[in-house]
C-alpha cells in the first residue's frame, strides 16, 4: 500500500486500530513501493532479480525514510526466502552467530535465508569481514541498508561481493501519493489547507516515514477549520535538513559550493552555502573553504579575492552570528563573480614535483651569500648582478641550479589581473633575451 518501514510482515487486516499509520500503510508487494521504480520496476535491477527468482547480495544505500527495510522484507517474500532482520545498532557478534546458525537450520529444510542488516555501516571492519564466508558459501543472501556512502563505510571485500543499489529521496510527487493513501486509509482528509499540505510535503525533505509521523499527529487533532501553514508549523516540529558534518552530506554540499563558485554561478553558490549554514555547519569551516578557493581557483587573476575572504573571516569573528554571516555572503559572491585561474595551484603542484625530483641541488654560486673569506674564495657570490644597478632594474641573471634548465612552472591565463602579469613576464623575457645576445634585434 505504500513504501514503509517495518521488519516483520503482518497482514494489514490483523493490525489493531491503535497501530501507527506507518504500519497500516506498509506495502504488500514490490510494485507498491513508492519512489524507487528505477530499482523495483520491471527494468530495474531488483525487478529483474525477482523476475529471475534469484537474488544476489546487495547494499541498499539511500536517505532515511525511503523504503530500504520494506524493500528487503518484500524481496524475501517475492522469492520465497526466510527473512532474518538484524540491526547493527543493537546487535553484536553473538547475534550474528545466532543468525548464521538459524540460516543453517533453514538450509537443512531447503529454505534459503535473506539476512537483512540495517545500519550495516555501524559494524566495524572485523565484523563486516565476518559476513564474507557465509555470503561466499551462499548460506545467506546479504541485504544491507545504509544511509552512508558504502565506498567510505564498508570493506572493499564486502562491496566486491555485493551490488550497491542507490535509493532516491522521495520527491514531492511520491510524498503526495503517500499522503493520499494515508487519507484513504483514515477515510478523511488531513485537516490542513492546500498550502499547508504543500508545506508539509516540503518539510519532510524526502523522508516518507517522517511525513507519515507528521500526518498522524495532524489526524489526531480535532479542529473546526483546516490549519494554514503558520498554524500547522506551530503545531508540528520542524524537520532539520539531513546533514551530518562528518559524513557524506558534508562533502557533497561543500563540493557543490566549490564547483558552483568555479563555474561562476553566484546564485547556485549562494544556495549551496545557505544549505550548509542553515543545516548547522560551522561558519568558520565555510570560510576556510572560501579562502582555499580564492587561491586555488582565482589566484592572481584577482588578487583581491584572498583579501576579501580574510576580511570576511575577520568580520565574522568580530560580529558573530547572525550579523557576521552577511560578510561570508559577500565573500562568496565576490569569488563567484571574480575571473578564474588555477595557474597558481598548478604552479604549486609543478614546483613541488620538480623539487622532489631534483633533490638537494645547490643554487648557482652567483646567488649564494659569502659571509666568510673562505666562502668568497671558493666562488660564493662571484658575478652576482644587483638588479637595481641595471638600467631596467632587471639583470637577467640565471637563478636555477646548474643541473636544472629554467622551467616555466607558473603559466598565467589571459583573464583578469593575470593578463597584466603575462605582459610583465613577456617584457622580462625580451630583456633577458636582449642581455643574453645584445647584437640580436
Amino acid at each position: 500500500m505504500s513504501d514503509l518501514f517495518h521488519d516483520e510482515p503482518t497482514q494489514t487486516g490483523t493490525l489493531p486500530k491503535t497501530a501507527p499509520l506507518a504500519d497500516k500503510l506498509r506495502p504488500a508487494q514490490l510494485s507498491e513501493v513508492i519512489g524507487q521504480e528505477h530499482l523495483t520496476g520491471p527494468e530495474g535491477a531488483i525487478g529483474r532479480m525477482v523476475a529471475a527468482g534469484k537474488l544476489s547480495s546487495m547494499i541498499l544505500w539511500g536517505p532515511p525514510g525511503t523504503g530500504k527495510t520494506s524493500i528487503a522484507r518484500l524481496l524475501a517474500d517475492a522469492v520465497n526466502m526466510h527473512y532474518k532482520p538484524i540491526s547493527a545498532v543493537f546487535s553484536g557478534v553473538a547475534d550474528l552467530k545466532k543468525a548464521f546458525a538459524e540460516a543453517e537450520t533453514m538450509a537443512r529444510t531447503g529454505k534459503q535465508t535473506l539476512l537483512f542488516v540495517d545500519e550495516i555501516h555501524r559494524f566495524n571492519r572485523a565484523q563486516q569481514d565476518g559476513f564474507l564466508p557465509f555470503v561466499e558459501s551462499g548460506l545467506v543472501t546479504l541485504v544491507g541498508a545504509t544511509t552512508e556512502n558504502p565506498s567510505f563505510e564498508l570493506n572493499a571485500a564486502l562491496l566486491s561481493r555485493s551490488q550497491v543499489m542507490v535509493l532516491h529521496r522521495l520527491d514531492d510527487a511520491a510524498l503526495a501519493i503517500l499522503l493520499a493513501r494515508a487519507e484513504d486509509i483514515m477515510e478523511r482528509p488531513l485537516p490542513v489547507t492546500a498550502d499547508a499540505k504543500s508545506a508539509l510535503i516540503s518539510s519532510a525533505d524526502g523522508d516518507g516515514r517522517f511525513l507519515l509521523n507528521q500526518a498522524e499527529t495532524l489526524f489526531s487533532i480535532t479542529i473546526e477549520n483546516p490549519l494554514d501553514p503558520s498554524a500547522m508549523a506551530a503545531l508540528l516540529q520542524r524537520r532539520m535538513p539531513v546533514y551530518d558534518k562528518d559524513r557524506e552530506g558534508h562533502y557533497n554540499l561543500i563540493s557543490a559550493l566549490h564547483k558552483s563558485l568555479r563555474g561562476s554561478d553566484p546564485q547556485a553558490a549562494l544556495y549551496w552555502m545557505a544549505r550548509m549554514l542553515v543545516a548547522g555547519e560551522e561558519p568558520l569551516y565555510v570560510l576556510r573553504r572560501l579562502v582555499r578557493f580564492a587561491s586555488e581557483d582565482i589566484g592572481l587573476a584577482d588578487p583581491q579575492a584572498l583579501v576579501q575572504c580574510l576580511a570576511a573571516k575577520d568580520a565574522y569573528e568580530f560580529l558573530g552570528s547572525p550579523e557576521g554571516e552577511v560578510a561570508i555572503v559577500q565573500a562568496c559572491l565576490y569569488l563567484a563573480t571574480a575571473p578564474k585561474s588555477n595557474a597558481a595551484y598548478k604552479a604549486q603542484k609543478s614546483a613541488w614535483k620538480l623539487a622532489r625530483d631534483t633533490g638537494s641541488l645547490m643554487p648557482p654560486a652567483n646567488i649564494l651569500n659569502a659571509p666568510t673569506k673562505l666562502m668568497k674564495d671558493i666562488g660564493y657570490g662571484a658575478g652576482y648582478a644587483y638588479d637595481h644597478d641595471s638600467a631596467d632594474g632587471f639583470s637577467g641573471a640565471n637563478y636555477w641550479p646548474d643541473q636544472v634548465p629554467p622551467t616555466q612552472l607558473y603559466q598565467p591565463v589571459e583573464r583578469g589581473f593575470e593578463r597584466k602579469i603575462i605582459e610583465r613576464l613577456q617584457y622580462w623575457d625580451r630583456l633577458r633575451a636582449r642581455k643574453a645576445d645584445p647584437d640580436a634585434t
